[in-house]
């Protein structure tokens, strides 16, 4: 409750933040502060010193805008459903006011003033402004982002821990992450970004009403959680590069983040990857009020000259002769879905819309990306706004692989129309496994209507020259682990009758998630027989000794063979992503888990390489906390460390912990605690 010394009948206003901010499911966020969600009424209550008199009126003014740029006369009276209005109860020295407001009205921050106005309309007096937060609401039927399901609100809106969706699409791997939302301070964090566009800063009226529609605000926030082109949060790199920030990696949460952008005064973070970028944008805009979920797509491709392939191009060597920005296959790709009406555009849209915040290519001249329907996407309506024939790209490619020859000739080796767009992931609501949603985003491959789709969009049926040849070829492996050696088969199959001499070529490369390239580990060639209906097996071995230097912080290695008969003109290739195994680390948590009481984490770690670990940093999210360990650990060596740390909030909360050392990174472990209040504890 606030009072204010201002003389007169006004005595003070209380804005009752505890009972509206459990009716409002901001609870969570902050008692001390008023946060609304639009379309759902909310209640004051103003203390006077005198009962007013009854020809006297109350009239309610708001502002909203970094400078109230948005003037908003409260009406007196009932209104109807698009307007502000308010009804007052006069008891005594006291008068409850009802505010309600239109499901459209602008979120943001608000500034709000009672008048007390004589008879005829002067005023006579005026509270002190008052601050409350308005927030998209998915639980009133009449906003756009409205969602009727309560188990997927509590996850899209209100669960704060969360799974990113990692590995390969044979190898799928989780990332737990903490989204925070409602962490202390995010949501000013949240419109801070919003103020910092380039649209609020060069026109802050037009900027603060587009904000009543979750379109505009979702694809603002696509395009300021990435740095490229604004004041955005997070700067991506790719290269290996990170000393002069921190590793996109070593991140388990979305908080810090926030917290480290606004507390530099809007200068960019370094540094993020696609799984940074959404989580980040996931935070945002769960934060905001709109639903949305992390999504992962496997084998997703970033077509650079929009003709729906992707064109590898190699020489004989196998030694990748693509010049320019190149089309690549990411092993994975992380976005966000939020669920929302589609007002500007025809029937048929509504529902999840795909936003992508990492920057792969301009929309509108800016890097974001969406919102862009998911049903446009299945249905290849590629000309639907945002971006939708981009998005289609990423889940839909062929994968086209070239050989250019000395004279500039080039041959079409393989074409695979099923690689790209695989087991697209999102946390089930029902618990921490996956959800595959691919059906949301193509029909089933090689079905009538996919071809129908493919018509539609514009994209021609690739063919490959030539019919089958008689030679196949195969590789496989065992599930690797890093910092062992194992073994890679390449199988070469003649299917013919034959006898049939060929050349056989087998590199490996250490690649990252997102297919650029840091060294050469193995490369081996080989002249080769294959009798009639039998099979060629070429064993490779892959050390630790080679591949150790050169692994990525991704821990991806690529085989790629290349086989090319001596008799025929045909040309094979085949390529894997072989993800190698990570260690983890175990955290256990001792003692009764009980709000601002003192827990302690135990964390252990082998270091499973042949050889010393330099310089390892343990840190800790979800206590905001970090317990760094700067030292070396030899190989096979125990570490423990334990911390101390003290909950801030009731429920179930997860404790993240990172490893990072020289030569090994992104090991994580995690501890799922149910806080308790202090309350109610017996």
């Amino acid at each position: 409750m606030s009072f204010h010394c201002v003389p007169g009948v006004f005595m003070g206003m209380d804005l009752r933040c505890q009972v509206n901010n459990h009716a409002h499911r901001t609870g969570e966020m902050d008692l001390e502060r008023l946060l609304v969600r639009r379309g759902q009424p909310f209640s004051l209550a103003l203390q006077c010193s005198t009962p007013l008199p009854p020809k006297n009126k109350l009239a309610m003014i708001l502002h909203l805008g970094k400078e109230g740029e948005l003037v908003v006369k409260v009406l007196d009276a009932h209104a109807g459903r698009d307007k502000w209005w308010f009804r007052q109860q006069r008891a005594q020295n006291e008068v409850l006011l009802t505010v309600h407001s239109p499901a459209d009205t602008p979120v943001g921050i608000y500034s709000m003033t009672l008048l007390l106005l004589s008879p005829d309309g002067h005023i006579l007096e005026k509270t002190t402004p008052e601050t409350f937060y308005m927030l998209f609401n998915p639980w009133c039927k009449a906003d756009s982002v409205y969602l009727p399901d309560e188990e997927l609100l509590e996850e899209y809106i209100l669960n704060e821990n969360g799974i990113l969706y990692q590995g390969s699409w044979d190898q799928i791997s989780s990332l737990s992450w903490n989204f925070g939302q409602f962490e202390q301070d995010v949501v000013d964090i949240c419109f801070e970004i919003l103020n910092n566009s380039p649209a609020a800063l060069k026109n802050p009226e037009i900027d603060t009403a587009n904000r009543a529609d979750p379109v505009y605000v979702s694809r603002t926030i696509t395009a300021m959680v990435n740095a490229n082109d604004d004041r955005g949060v997070v700067s991506g790199r790719w290269d290996g590069k990170y000393d002069d920030g921190v590793s996109p990696t070593r991140w388990t949460g979305s908080v810090a983040i926030l917290r480290r952008w606004s507390e530099s005064g809007a200068q960019r973070v370094r540094y993020g990857q696609c799984w940074v970028f959404s989580g980040v944008a996931c935070t945002v805009l769960r934060c905001l009020g709109i639903p949305t979920r992390p999504v992962t797509n496997y084998s997703s491709a970033h077509d650079t000259d929009g003709n729906l392939n992707v064109d590898y191009l190699y020489n004989e060597q196998l030694e990748s002769v693509s010049e320019g920005r190149k089309d690549m296959i990411w092993n994975y790709h992380c976005w966000v879905e939020s669920w929302m009406d589609r007002e500007d555009l025809p029937k048929g849209y509504d529902g999840w819309q795909a936003l992508d915040p990492t920057p792969q290519e301009r929309s509108d001249g800016v890097y974001c990306c969406g919102p862009c329907p998911v049903k446009a996407v299945r249905d290849g309506d590629v000309g639907t706004k945002y971006d939708a024939a981009f998005v289609f790209s990423e889940v839909n490619a062929d994968l086209v692989t070239w050989i250019v020859y000395p004279d500039g000739q080039r041959s079409q080796v393989s074409l695979n129309q099923k690689t790209v767009g695989r087991n697209i992931s999102t946390k089930s609501v029902y618990g921490d496994y996956r959800e595959d949603i691919t059906k949301h985003y193509k029909y089933p491959e090689g079905s009538v209507k996919e071809r129908e789709v493919y018509e539609k969009a514009g994209r021609r049926i690739t063919q490959l020259n030539g019919g089958p040849g008689q030679l196949e070829l195969k590789i496989k492996h065992a599930q690797a682990i890093l910092g062992t050696d194992f073994d890679v088969i390449v199988e070469v199959h003649n299917v013919g009758g034959e006898d049939t001499p060929a050349q056989l070529t087998v590199t490996s490369n250490a690649v990252t998630y997102n297919s650029l390239h840091r060294g050469e580990c193995q490369r081996r060639t080989a002249s080769l027989t294959v009798p009639a209906q039998k099979a060629h097996k070429e064993v490779m071995r892959l050390r630790y000794d080679h591949y150790g230097a050169c692994v990525s912080e991704h821990n991806l290695i690529r085989v790629t063979a290349l086989l090319q008969a001596s008799t025929q003109p045909d040309v094979i290739l085949q390529e894997v992503n072989i993800p190698l195994r990570m260690p983890q680390l175990h955290v256990k948590v001792v003692g009764d888990a009980v709000v601002s009481r003192k827990l302690i984490a135990h964390i252990s770690f082998t270091n499973p390489l042949p050889i010393t670990l330099r310089g390892g940093v343990f840190t800790v999210e979800g206590a905001g906390l970090t317990a760094p360990r700067e030292g070396n650990i030899g190989p096979g060596e125990d570490v423990k460390v334990k911390f101390s740390f003290k909950p801030t909030r009731a429920g179930l909360r997860k404790l993240m912990v990172d490893f990072d050392a020289d030569r090994l990174r992104d090991v994580k472990g995690i501890a799922t605690l149910i806080v308790r209040n202090r309350l109610t504890v017996n």
